[in-house]
């Protein structure tokens, strides 16, 4: 069959779960003279709009059996897809078990994606597991060449445009549903394979699969040459992929990444407990703070660096409100993410029409289990979720200074920072907010000393003299290897240090401390963050 061959559809078999656009589907075959086949659910509304169709069982000669895991698996319906129609040899077995072809194949599969989602107990889930779908969606999505197979709705009025256009489906058309079927196929079993790896505890399967639906095509990634896509897992977290964009411009690959580690930050903090307020730029903070609202949350992040707070991403772990949102929008921001906004701030915001406004209708968990992927050249490294924070350590104090209460306070406060920032990570913190951030850098030392400097420049701005991090206490996200770290930190004024510890020079770095009058504590995890 050429390559722009059109097939004419004389016989299509309707399947699906989701009914969405099928009755106006089904409508439009019959008006064009397809004869229809269908099963169960599907069949009951097709006929109930008095439109002709057959019954499955009608079409196989055998009764849906065994609640319905049974009524497609039939060489019926199998040798009416994967016949090849110029095949003499095809063409004779047919005749001889009087297999009708099927041109068209219709189907979406039971709701596993969705059933997991709500948390369903093993035995729903394992219903949910379709198999007839996928066996017949595989079947015609083979035979292509003579069959058209569609498993999204989405896809019916183009399905009906080129039928009413053609008399047919053109071979381009059919490839393209082809790909994408068999690429529904994958996720779907990609899903029922994770949970399972999941349920059981099992991660380390001899195969693994990670899949996603795409949202959207994106005008570029990290850089203008570069392609991307935004997928979407189904994983039921709030944030960047399940938040509702109240407006501003399309996101960019940028914006998502650099979102979601802000609205990962602050899901940290308890908004029963306190207010909290994040600044990303380029997937690291520039400003973190706790208050007892948002608005001085707020002022206090931004005083961290103002100058990289510009076209900036924010983030609350509480409703916006109006003066939070006028504050924000004095500044250049690309992106504002929370739980939920009023509707004066809603307004407010709005006044600024190309800024994202993302609401997630709640915080993320950051106990949750879950994987994270990253590609590597021939391969994906695969963990779990870092969902341990310095509240499930046991602090120990190293030092012959204890800390005080407040510099402890405090200390928490810059560990749960240190997880959220690239390693190395220093985070300067003084009551209730970060003061100094060092990210990324080759060397703890470095880290320690850009964060310094940069303390220096926003204490100017702020119209103070000296640097912020005078009186701060500080987190590492790893240990010091050398004690001049540590000698780093004192010399920007640091009066505490929280850090995991276990270096084999861990006793040279208390000496540092304890030379220098400071308060030491460990905590025994780490939190590298590449």
């Amino acid at each position: 069959m050429g390559e722009n061959a059109v097939v004419k559809i004389e016989r299509a078999l309707l399947s699906v779960f989701d009914k969405t656009g099928m009755v106006e589907l089904a409508q439009a075959l019959h008006d064009g003279g397809v004869e229809l086949v269908s099963t169960g659910g599907t069949h009951k509304l097709i006929a109930g709009q008095n439109i002709p169709v057959r019954e499955i069982s009608d079409l196989t000669g055998f009764p849906e059996m065994m609640d319905g895991r049974v009524k497609t698996l039939h060489p019926k319906v199998h040798g009416g897809l994967l016949s090849v129609r110029d095949n003499p040899e095809h063409q004779g077995a047919m005749t001889a078990h009087a297999i009708a072809p099927i041109d068209l194949v219709v189907v979406n599969l039971y709701p596993f994606e969705q059933t997991i989602a709500r948390g369903a107990g093993y035995d729903e889930t394992i219903e949910n597991i379709d198999i007839g779908g996928p066996a017949m969606i595989r079947s015609a999505a083979k035979n292509h060449a003579h069959v058209t197979v569609v498993v999204d709705p989405d896809d019916y009025p183009a399905l009906i445009a080129a039928i009413a256009e053609t008399g047919g489906v053109p071979y381009p058309m059919r490839q393209k549903l082809a790909a994408k079927a068999y690429a529904r196929t994958a996720n779907y079993d990609a899903a029922i394979s994770n949970w399972f790896a999941t349920t059981l505890e099992t991660p380390d399967l001899g195969w693994r699969s990670f899949s996603g639906r795409l949202r959207e095509v994106m005008r570029y990634g990290e850089n203008p040459h570069q392609w991307a896509g935004f997928y979407t897992t189904g994983e039921n977290r709030p944030g960047v992929a399940t938040a509702n964009q109240v407006q501003g411009k399309t996101l960019s690959y940028n914006n998502i990444n650099d979102t979601d580690a802000a609205f990962e930050l602050v899901s940290e903090f308890d908004p029963a407990a306190t207010a909290a307020v994040a600044i990303i730029k380029h997937a690291n903070p520039c400003g973190v703070a706790l208050a007892d609202d948002l608005l001085t949350a707020y002022r206090n992040a931004l005083r961290t660096d103002p100058v990289s707070a510009f076209g900036g991403i924010v983030a609350t772990n509480r409703e916006i409100d109006a003066e939070t949102a006028t504050e924000i929008v004095k500044v250049f921001t690309e992106v504002i993410v929370a739980p939920a906004a009023t509707a004066e701030a809603i307004e407010i915001i709005a006044a600024k029409k190309n800024l994202r406004l993302l609401l997630t209708g709640g915080l993320a968990d950051p106990r949750a289990a879950g994987l994270t992927v990253r590609s590597v050249a021939g391969g994906l490294l695969v963990q779990s979720r870092d969902n341990r924070s310095v509240e499930d350590c046991e602090l120990k104090v190293v030092t012959q200074r204890q800390p005080t209460q407040a510099e402890l306070a405090d200390m928490r406060l810059a560990a749960k920072v240190a997880k959220h920032v690239k390693s190395n990570a220093i985070i300067y913190v003084k009551d209730g907010a970060t003061v100094g951030i060092g990210a990324g850098q080759m060397s703890r030392v470095d880290s320690a000393r850009v964060a310094h400097r940069k303390s220096i420049d926003a204490a100017e701005a702020a119209g103070l003299e000296g640097a912020l991090t005078k009186g701060s206490v500080v987190a590492s996200d790893a240990f010091f290897p050398f004690a001049d770290g540590l000698e780093a930190l004192v010399e920007a004024g640091a009066t505490a240090v929280i850090q995991p510890g276990g270096s084999i020079r861990d006793d040279e770095v208390i000496a540092a401390a304890d030379a220098a009058g400071i308060a030491m504590v460990f905590t025994g995890m780490r939190h590298f963050r590449h």
